[in-house]
Formats: structure tokens, sequence, C-alpha cells
């Protein structure tokens, strides 16, 4: 009997990447001589050294633009308390924000003014449509 897979972790999103030939020889090769446990473990610790290379020239933006870094989870009463109040919601994360699955689309345009996600939403299909009436406009504002 096949053993199922582990759900994907809240703290990860699989993207994919195309590498030349070369690259990702030269990738096994570090691998099977042991400095990375496998090519995800290279690419982490790759991606990651150049994160923390540019940390100092993103660090004033991410304070600039009151950013919250890592998980910022939403959950139906907190909105139905703004609602409540007349107030509306700003939100700006790098990282992951997560609405919980009992949020309507409504409950969302009542009470979120703004949204911008570097990183990924876990909502339903019909709330992250919501979201997107609340994102601001891409490109250069004139």
């Amino acid at each position: 009997m096949a053993t199922p897979s582990p759900a994907r972790t809240a703290d990860t999103e699989k993207i994919t990447i195309n590498l030349g030939f070369v690259d990702l020889g030269r990738i096994d090769l570090l691998v099977r001589e042991g400095f990375y446990a496998s090519r995800s473990d290279l690419i982490r610790t790759a991606i990651r050294a150049q994160l923390d290379r540019h940390d100092a020239a993103v660090a004033p933006a991410i304070r600039r633009d009151d950013f919250v870094m890592g998980l910022r989870d939403i959950s139906r009463p907190e909105l139905e308390t703004l609602q409540a109040a007349h107030q509306m919601l700003d939100l700006r994360v790098i990282g992951l924000l997560r609405l919980a699955p009992d949020i309507t689309p409504d409950l969302v345009t009542a009470t979120i003014a703004s949204v911008e996600v570097l990183g990924t939403i876990q909502a339903p299909s019909a709330v992250k449509a919501a979201l997107q009436s609340c994102r601001p406009p891409k490109g250069p504002q004139s």
C-alpha cells in the first residue's frame, strides 16, 4: 500500500526554474560530493545568500511601506470586528497571507481597503477574486 504524501506546509511554495545543462551538472556534482543534501538544498542556500546580501538595501522599503514579514492570518471575527467599527484594513505582507475559509467575498470588500502581498495568498478562490479589487494598480503612477 502506498504511503500518502505529506501535505504542503504553509511555509513553502513550489516554484519552477530553468537551468542550463552545465549549471545543473555542476549542482549535481556538488550534491554527489556531499556539499548539499539535494538540488533543492543548494538552490535554497544560494537564494538565502542572495537575499541576505541585499537585506540592507530592502530593509528601508520594508519599514517605509509597513510590511508584515512572515505569516499574516486573517480570521472572520477580526474582519467582523472591523466591519462593526466601520474600519478598513490595509494589508502589506512579505510572505504568506492566509484568510480563514469561512470569510466571504462580501466581508473582504467591506473590510479590506488595500492588499499587497509579495509572496503567496491562501484563501478560497472567490475570496482571492474579491481581493483583486483591493490591489493597487500595477505600473508607474502619473
